[in-house]
């Protein structure tokens, strides 16, 4: 700039007076360029010194536990009309809790957990076999009939040997075939039931006596 020194020496007493260090530069000159950089280096260097003096922070480390628990457990208990097999564990108990059975979309949802935790294999290692009867925990817990997701290796397993599921194209029953197989399942899950909610009245009397004694 034409008047740039004039300029320069009139407000150094101004800056250096407020504690700044002034540094007269040309870049196109190339002047005061070499004295600008030194001391940016010293601020750099000061700045280094003052982090190293510093006590590290402490660093967070997260790491995933891994679980050697399969997460649930299969107890099956018999029946006159069959076994009954009870699932326990916090995981499927939380979801099952979780879930609202009034959304389709949140029943597959839940399915699709329970098969991802292996619960379906293990149900076909316990001995079901499609539309057992399944209870989520302890007590009166969720009962359903059980049915085998197509992406469990459960479906492979109970399907007639040397048949593959996922190779049928005729899987479709016929409207009046599935309320024959329904109304004859719901008769045959009625009964037990009934059953079962004897059997766990009783128990919880047989408890109560326990507890007054």
């Amino acid at each position: 700039m034409p008047a740039g020194r004039e300029l320069a020496d009139f407000v150094r007493p101004e800056l250096e007076s407020r504690g700044y260090r002034v540094f007269e530069i040309s870049t196109i000159a190339h002047e005061g360029l070499r004295e600008l950089t030194f001391a940016l280096g010293e601020v750099v260097a000061e700045h280094r010194a003052e982090l190293a003096a510093k006590p590290a922070p402490e660093r967070i480390v997260l790491r995933p536990r891994f679980d050697k628990e399969q997460g649930y457990t299969i107890r099956v208990e018999g029946g006159t009309y069959g076994n009954v097999y009870r699932v326990l564990g916090d995981k499927p108990v939380r979801w099952v809790q979780q879930t609202d059975f009034q959304n389709e979309e949140a029943v597959g949802y839940l399915a699709d957990r329970l098969a991802k935790l292996g619960v379906e294999d293990g149900l076909v290692r316990a001995g079901a076999e499609p539309g057992s009867t399944v209870v989520i925990g302890e007590g009166e817990g969720v009962v359903f009939d059980w049915q085998p997701t197509l992406s469990s290796a459960a479906e492979l397993m109970t399907a007639p040997r040397g048949m593959d599921p996922r190779l049928d194209t005729n899987t479709r029953r016929t409207t009046s075939q599935r309320r024959d197989r329904y109304h004859e399942r719901m008769d045959a899950k009625a009964e037990a039931r009934a059953e079962f909610e004897i059997q766990r009245v009783a128990a919880a009397e047989q408890r109560e006596v326990e507890g007054d004694a």
